[in-house]
Formats: C-alpha cells, sequence, structure tokens
C-alpha cells in the first residue's frame, strides 16, 4: 500500500512515524472540537438562550459540512500537496475554534462550526490513505490504529476535561484551549510531514463508481447506522447523566470513564482486526446495541449505569478503525476515495442521530433517546449479521 514513488516511502519504516503522530494530532484536535458542545451542551445553552435540542445541532452543523468536505477534498485537491492540504484544514479549525469562543448567539456559533465540518471532513477523508504511505506495508495496522487511537482520547478530553474545565472556568475558556491546540498541530504538521503528492487523481465520479462495487454500498449502509445510532445517544449523553439525578463532577467522571473505555476499545480492536476484522465489526455493533438498549430500559438508576456507559465506550472504541480498516482492504486500490465514502457515510449519520435526539430529547427526554438508538443499533447490528460474508 505504500507507494515507493513519494519521497515519504523511501524511508518509511524509519522516518515516517513523526509524521504519523502528526496525523495523529490532528485527529485528536478535530474530534475534541466537534464533540466539545456534547459535553458543553447545557452552560452554552444556557448562555445563548437555547434549548438542549436546538444547541445540540451545533453538533449537527460540523456533522452536515463535514459530509460535504468528505466529498470534496479528493476531487477539489487533486493536485495539491498532502502536507499542505493537511496543514490548512488544521487552520480552519484554528479559525472556527476562536469564532466560537467569542459568538454572541447560536447563529453565528454555527456559523464558525461550517469551517470546522469542512475541516474535519476534509482531514479523515485522506487521513487513513495518508497514513499508509508513511510506513511499510507491516507496519500500517498500527499507524492506523495509532491515528484512530486519538479519537477516544478526543471523547476522554471533550467529555471528560471538557466538561469539567467548562463548569471551573466556563465554556468559552475551554474553546480557547483547543484553539492553543489547534496552532499546536498544525507546527506539528508542518515540521513532520514531507512533501506527499495526491494518491489518485479523485472525482466524485470516481467515488460513485467505488460505491457501485459489489459489498461496498451495503457496508457503507451499515456505517451509517451504526454511527446513526451511536451519536443519536453520545450528542445527548450528558442530558440522560443529569436525568440521573448526578453532580457535575460526577458526570465528568462519568464521561471520562466513558472515554477511558473508548481508548481501551481501539487498542483491542487494533489487535483483532488483522485476523478476525469481520468479528470484530460484528460484535462491536451488538455491544453497543446492548448497552444502549440497557440505558433506555433502567430509569433512575443513578451510578448503575456506568456499567451499560463502560461497554457502550468500549465496544465503539474498536468502531472507527475497524470500518476504516475494512475500506482500505476491500478498495486497495482506490483508499482516498475509499476514505471519502467512510467519513462521508459517518458525518451524515453523525448528523442524522444529532437531529433524529434532538427531535426526541425535546419531545420525549433523554432516556427515549437512549432506547431509541438501541433500537436503531439493533437493526445495524442485524445487517451486520445477515452480510458478514459479503462485508469481509
Amino acid at each position: 500500500m505504500s507507494d515507493s514513488s513519494t519521497p515519504a516511502a523511501a524511508g518509511a519504516s524509519t522516518t515516517g512515524w513523526p509524521a504519523v503522530w502528526s496525523i495523529a494530532m490532528g485527529v485528536f484536535a478535530l474530534v475534541t472540537a466537534e464533540f466539545l458542545p456534547a459535553s458543553l451542551l447545557t452552560p452554552m445553552g444556557n448562555e445563548l438562550g437555547v434549548s438542549a435540542g436546538q444547541m445540540g445541532q451545533a453538533v449537527t452543523v460540523t456533522a452536515v459540512m463535514a459530509l460535504l468536505g468528505g466529498i470534496a477534498v479528493v476531487p477539489l485537491t487533486a493536485n495539491i500537496d498532502r502536507r499542505r492540504v493537511m496543514v490548512s484544514l488544521s487552520g480552519l479549525m484554528l479559525l472556527s475554534n476562536l469564532m466560537v469562543a467569542a459568538a454572541p448567539n447560536l447563529w453565528i456559533l454555527l456559523a464558525a462550526r461550517i469551517g470546522l465540518g469542512l475541516a474535519l471532513g476534509g482531514f479523515w477523508a485522506i487521513a487513513a490513505a495518508t497514513t499508509i504511505r508513511l510506513v511499510s506495508e507491516e507496519q500500517a495496522p498500527r499507524a492506523l490504529s495509532l491515528i484512530f487511537s486519538g479519537v477516544p482520547l478526543a471523547t476522554i478530553t471533550a467529555a471528560g476535561l471538557g466538561s469539567y474545565l467548562g463548569g471551573l472556568l466556563g465554556w468559552r475558556e475551554v474553546f480557547m484551549m483547543a484553539s492553543v491546540l489547534s496552532a499546536l498541530t498544525m507546527a506539528g504538521q508542518w515540521l513532520a510531514l514531507p512533501p506527499l503528492s495526491p494518491q489518485t487523481s479523485g472525482s466524485v465520479s470516481g467515488l460513485w463508481m467505488v460505491l457501485k462495487r459489489p459489498g461496498i454500498g451495503l457496508g457503507i449502509g451499515v456505517v451509517v447506522l451504526i454511527f446513526t445510532a451511536h451519536f443519536a445517544g453520545f450528542t445527548y449523553l450528558r442530558d440522560y447523566l443529569e436525568s440521573q439525578q448526578l453532580g457535575l463532577q460526577t458526570i465528568a467522571l462519568v464521561l471520562l470513564g466513558f472515554g477511558l473505555a473508548n481508548f481501551l476499545g481501539t487498542l483491542l480492536a487494533g489487535r483483532l482486526i488483522g485476523r478476525h476484522l469481520a468479528k470484530v465489526l460484528l460484535f462491536t455493533a451488538l455491544m453497543m446495541m446492548a448497552a444502549l438498549l440497557a440505558l433506555g430500559a433502567m430509569g433512575s438508576a443513578g451510578l448503575l449505569c456506568l456499567p451499560a456507559i463502560v461497554l457502550w465506550g468500549l465496544a465503539f472504541g474498536g468502531t472507527p478503525v475497524s470500518w476504516s480498516t475494512w475500506i482500505t482492504k476491500v478498495v486497495p486500490d482506490q483508499t482516498e476515495s475509499g476514505g471519502a465514502l467512510i467519513v462521508s457515510a459517518i458525518q451524515l449519520a453523525i448528523a442524522l442521530g444529532a437531529a433524529l435526539g434532538g427531535v426526541i430529547v425535546d419531545s420525549s427526554d433523554a432516556q427515549g433517546v437512549m432506547l431509541a438508538s438501541g433500537i436503531l443499533m439493533l437493526v445495524a447490528a442485524a445487517m451486520t449479521y445477515r452480510s458478514l460474508c459479503k462485508l469481509r
């Protein structure tokens, strides 16, 4: 999978790892910024004078724009050095975080999140394909696991630390901290990434041709279902914990537990996907289904909800890396286009999940969101099981 025509490939096994770390830092910073509103939902909504459901649309807007960014980045940057593309997208993230920190109302905040969404979708679309060009083919699974470890670490930061610091300092100050992280990410990528020519000449029609290959459309559809179910629940997890009458510090600790379990799940999946990819795809969906249905059914349980939340975090930790590994295996000749399809499917699912969760939480409650998410995950797990042979 390495590209020997690029400067990076010549000494990939020895010189590529700092560059891989810089990509992992970009993943961490982007995902942290993406989900900070979910952990700061109540204070942000209170200050801006909007409901939890309305505030949750900060996640929806980001996801919709990430969907567009994921589709557009490969064809629009077909002739541009990937190093410059990644650094530019990190700069767009920096601008977005600064605007959010200063936003006087919801509309300005949502406008700022448009930039973050474009940066997020564009970065994710080329991240996996770029990473496997920086190391040897034997080291590619380890490198992919490293960059995807940025997702659970970001969940820990956004969910646990973000919630705690938001209560201690204020949500605007948290976004200023995210801006500093964005600036450090830009600098790290500029210093560590080598010049990288585009892997293929991409186009929107090329994405459609990849999607039409046997089994790809079905797999992408399952991705949409799984991530919709997850993010419908996750966006309103803080609301759910507040409905359990838990205090601010306890909520921060529970969210931290979710993030730590998420990180462990990523590490475990990284060890398993090489030989047991299909089983990882199925069992992560089943575990999330069980956890979400339990949360939706247990009522006012206080901290008794913790085991289900930890199980949920553990299972989701293996989900992004396993599906991204799947796409690199089924379309090894079109990894950038495949990555664009995966990121677009995930961002579509985040938008659908946040929007669906917002409707349910405003018309019912957060427990209803968890129950609906569990039912949707049941459908996704059933589709994965019936299609297991096609998804290998």
